[in-house]
This record gives structure tokens, sequence and C-alpha cells, in this order.
């Protein structure tokens, strides 16, 4: 969807950087850094992400009984696609709680109940990973995951794919590349760093 990663672009919640990479806190070097967070704070941005999240969700998980936001950056979009479709809603810790009930999973999920995590942006999918499995372990049906933007990094589809949780984004690396050089971010020749990184991040400017 490009006007979704327009407007990503324009309030900077994602930053294009091909020839001064930021640094992850992995320690990998990225071309590209992404803080969908900053939506939160554009009231016509997050409506734009909380609609499209709900078309994709009623057209992909037509079943779908319960949302569930990823802790903590899927929570607040994950409460507004819950409002958007009437839906229940829970969210999901990255641990348990160490005191009181140790819940792993606030809120509340019948069991067998059909659910969509709402993620806001996916990279090696590890920790949608481990909070699909927390969400099975409490008895939910995880029909998929529901995305902002994914990197299209190789690991993280097959990590998925080997976890066997669809997933679908509303945009994409490949989509914001193109949407950046349309409206002048990056140049054609920053296209070609930006490609070879997706290939290979960990080996990228080493």
């Amino acid at each position: 969807m490009k006007q979704i990663a327009k407007e990503l672009l324009s309030i900077k919640a994602v930053s294009l950087s091909p020839n001064e990479p930021f640094t992850w806190a992995s320690g990998i070097k990225s071309p590209i850094y992404c803080d969908n967070r900053l939506t939160m704070s554009y009231p016509d941005v997050r409506r734009l992400v909380a609609k499209g999240l709900a078309n994709l969700i009623k057209e992909n998980y037509p079943s779908v009984e319960v949302i569930a936001g990823t802790a903590t950056a899927g929570i607040p979009h994950a409460a507004w696609v819950a409002e958007e479709l009437g839906l229940p809603m829970v969210y999901i810790r990255g641990k348990s709680k160490d005191h009181g009930k140790k819940n792993q999973i606030e809120g509340r999920i019948d069991n067998g109940a059909k659910m969509v995590i709402i993620e806001d942006l996916i990279s090696t999918g590890g920790s949608v990973i481990d909070a699909a499995q927390a969400a099975k372990r409490e008895g939910a049906a995880v029909l998929g995951v529901a995305a902002i933007f994914t990197y299209q990094l190789p690991s993280g589809v097959e990590n998925l794919k080997a976890a066997g949780i669809p997933f679908d984004t509303l945009t994409n690396y490949d989509e914001l590349i193109d949407v950046a050089i349309e409206n002048d971010y990056i140049s054609q020749d920053d296209r070609l760093l930006l490609q070879e990184w997706k290939k290979d991040p960990v080996s990228w400017l080493k």
C-alpha cells in the first residue's frame, strides 16, 4: 500500500540512510531504521493504519474472534483495530510477569478463540513467533499476523514459514524504496545499496 509507505516516510517513522547506516541493537549495520511508534502521534496516519489493518484482516482472516497486540509497539494498533472491527482485544508480553498471576497475556481468551496478532514491524520474525506460541499455550487458535511493515528479510520469511504462521503487511521494504525514489528521498544509486542489504544484512559493509 503505497500511501502507507509515503506516510511512514513523511513522518520519519522510517528513515533511509544508505551512506551513513544506522546500527541496530544486534550490532547489524542497516541503511534503514523503522520506528512505527511515531504513528501514534499523528491521528490521520494512525487512522489510516488502523483501517488498513482492519481491512487486511477482514479480507484474509474473516473468521477472527480476538485481536492481540505484541508488547509494546503492537498494543495501540491492536486496540484501534479491535475497535474498528468490534472485537475483543488482548496483549502479549515478551515474557510472563514475575508477580501476581504471572500472566504473559493480558485480557481474556476463550479456549479455541481464533486470533490475529498485530505487530508493528517484522524483521526476523522472532518476537511475533514467541507471541504466537504464548497465545497457543493459552488456548488461542492463531490464524496469522498482520503488521504495518516488513523488511522482507529472507530469514524472517523462512522463520515464519517454518513456524506455520501466515503473515500480511500493509507495506514492505521494496515498496517503500519505490516510494522513496518517487518522492526524492533517495536516488536510484541508493537503491542498489538498499537491495544488497536486504539480501544479507549480517555481512553488509563487511
